[in-house]
């Protein structure tokens, strides 16, 4: 059933969802706070946009154009919805296509920013998969693995560009080793736990296009409390920043 809700901590902005499906998750919310802009930035790429809440949050930090690219249509009709209702059709664009297409769109680094909540989990033979599959899609690197997506990042970034990124954890080696592969120098990481005395389980990762060494580590963001209700490392993440 698709329903229109508040994005919650966001000042009139609405995002429209399948109930059927799934609704966005804090990896959407806390993508889009943590990659670094600056007032130079002129045109951001989400790769795998879904219904739209990265572009949605990236509006109420930049001025910025903010193009969101998804392979299945269904989602990319809620993106359209959810950039209609909120009055942000001369800053966010939609594109229904692979994003291995892009090139039908843009020349080579053309952005100054790319982002992307991608599919976290390889394919195996014997990988066990969701019956839905927009589910499938966005989980398993079904139609994109991780090797493509910071290819397509290092290809379409401007030189010195960032690209950042949410992934899972246990994959951090195989992210830097992509990053070094495609020349993009890590240069800010953050550790995600579910909860005090777990092992993280989520990290946020932002690199620069053949930027120089230099890693700085970000305080860890505790996502729950004992209780299951957000910490408050957590909520502050639902309120807008001043542009």
């Amino acid at each position: 059933m698709k329903v229109i809700n508040d994005l919650i901590g966001y000042k009139d902005k609405k995002i429209v969802q399948d109930t059927n499906w799934f609704m966005f998750s804090l990896d959407s919310v806390l993508l889009p706070r943590f990659v670094t802009i600056n007032k130079n930035v002129k045109n951001i790429l989400d790769i795998g946009t879904g219904n739209a809440p990265i572009p949605i949050i990236l509006s109420t930090r930049t001025k910025a154009k903010i193009y969101g690219i998804e392979i299945q249509k269904d989602l990319c009709d809620l993106a359209n919805e959810t950039v209609k209702v909120n009055n942000l059709s001369n800053q966010i664009t939609i594109i229904n296509n692979d994003v291995k297409n892009i090139g039908q769109y843009f020349e080579n680094g053309f952005f100054d920013i790319v982002v992307s909540n991608p599919p976290f989990f390889k394919v195996y033979k014997d990988t066990k998969k969701n019956d839905d599959i927009h589910k499938v899609i966005a989980r398993h690197e079904v139609y994109l693995n991780l090797d493509e997506i910071v290819s397509i990042a290092s290809k379409y970034l401007k030189n010195g560009g960032l690209f950042a990124m949410v992934h899972r954890a246990d994959r951090l080696i195989d992210i830097i080793n992509c990053f070094k592969k495609y020349n993009i120098e890590p240069k800010k990481m953050q550790f995600i736990y579910p909860k005090n005395g777990c092992e993280s389980n989520i990290i946020l990762i932002e690199g620069r296009r053949n930027g120089n060494p230099g890693l700085k580590i970000l305080p860890p963001i505790i996502a729950h409390n004992n209780d299951g209700s957000y910490s408050n490392d957590v909520l502050k993440y639902f309120k807008e920043e001043e542009i």
